[in-house]
């Protein structure tokens, strides 16, 4: 019993300072995704990280096929396939 308690103590303690330290809020953006184009095994993201609430114009550079522009909000948006789509960017203008 006095074991348990001092490993609960210690795993209290430890997650307080972590806290307070700003290591559980920092952990949460990273897990959406990376701000901006990336992959994952099969599908192809682009993420416009904001506060404002903006849209933003992005290219998205398409393998065999034309090019094309989108507008996206706040968040994470699907492109498409991975095989497809080979990146995306910011096109310098709001929508």
């Amino acid at each position: 019993m006095r074991v348990r308690r001092t490993v609960t103590s210690a795993l209290g303690a430890a997650a307080l300072v972590l806290t307070s330290l700003g290591a559980v809020a920092a952990a949460s953006p990273a897990a959406a995704g990376p701000c901006g184009f990336y992959e994952t095994g099969s599908d192809a993201f682009y993420r416009h990280c904001t506060t404002d609430g903006s849209r933003v114009v992005i290219k998205v550079e398409v393998a065999r096929a034309r090019d094309y522009e989108r507008c996206v909000a706040r968040g994470t948006t699907w492109l498409g396939s991975a095989r497809k789509i080979q990146g995306a960017h910011y096109a310098g203008r709001t929508c």
